[in-house]
């Protein structure tokens, strides 16, 4: 079965862009028999706009593009993220990167000086087990 969802971030209000993927996705689940579901993306608190959620819902009923299940909000699944995230590293299918947004930055504008596709060089995958222990207690880590 078809299964498609839209998952606006409430950083702002819907736009026509939005508004237009949200429509293109319920047409092609209801072509197609299928569900069209809604998650909102709503983990970037900083920029998180008041209001923008209802508003979301508001013009999403407004156009008549009704979903087929209860709404996923992001931020309420954060539990079930971290579940699933220590396992992945448990069984060492991912790994902790330590790398501030300042060093993955200049790395990015050095690869693309050079005309290279920017990605990440893995220096925090090379890291030894005590010092990658050393680093899980002290720093930020994505």
């Amino acid at each position: 079965m078809v299964r498609v969802r839209f998952a606006p971030s409430p950083t702002g209000f819907l736009h026509i862009g939005g508004l237009r993927t949200a429509l293109y996705n319920y047409l092609f689940a209801r072509h197609n028999g299928g569900k069209f579901l809604i998650r909102i993306e709503d983990t970037d608190r900083t920029r998180m706009v008041s209001g923008a959620i209802e508003k979301i819902f508001e013009i999403l009923k407004w156009c008549g593009l009704d979903y087929d299940e209860k709404p996923v909000i992001q931020s309420e699944r954060l539990e079930i993220y971290k579940k699933y995230v220590n396992e992945l590293l448990e069984k060492g299918l991912a790994y902790r990167c330590f790398c501030t947004s300042e060093r993955l930055e200049e790395m990015r504008k050095l690869q693309i000086a050079k005309k290279q596709p920017p990605k990440y060089d893995g220096l925090c995958l090379k890291l030894s087990k005590d010092d990658y222990e050393k680093l899980s207690k002290e720093k930020l880590f994505t």
